[in-house]
């Protein structure tokens, strides 16, 4: 009987073996699947001229100081165009 014991024992042994190689073979496509995926999304994204957030982010910046500069200019001019038309004009 011991014998019987010893090949069920083999079995699972053998089931857990393949158990664990298949694991192992499902986690190597899946890496390999998500990083042949990653490069088709990167070269899609060079494709259509696409650009990554953190430089979307530099030129919205950018853009928000030039508007605040525009703005304090348009207050400024104002000003100085209040001004003129307060001043008398020289004969």
């Amino acid at each position: 009987m011991s014998n019987t014991g010893e090949g069920k024992r083999g079995i699972f042994d053998d089931l857990a073996g393949m158990a664990s190689g298949a694991v192992s073979i499902m986690a190597g496509a899946r890496a390999e699947a998500e990083a042949k995926m990653r490069a088709q999304v990167e070269a899609m994204v060079q494709r259509l001229e696409l650009v990554k957030r953190e430089e979307l982010d530099a030129a919205l910046e950018v853009a928000r100081r030039a508007r605040e500069q525009a703005e304090a200019l348009e207050i400024r001019v104002a000003a100085l165009e209040a001004r003129l038309e307060g001043a008398t004009p020289e004969a």
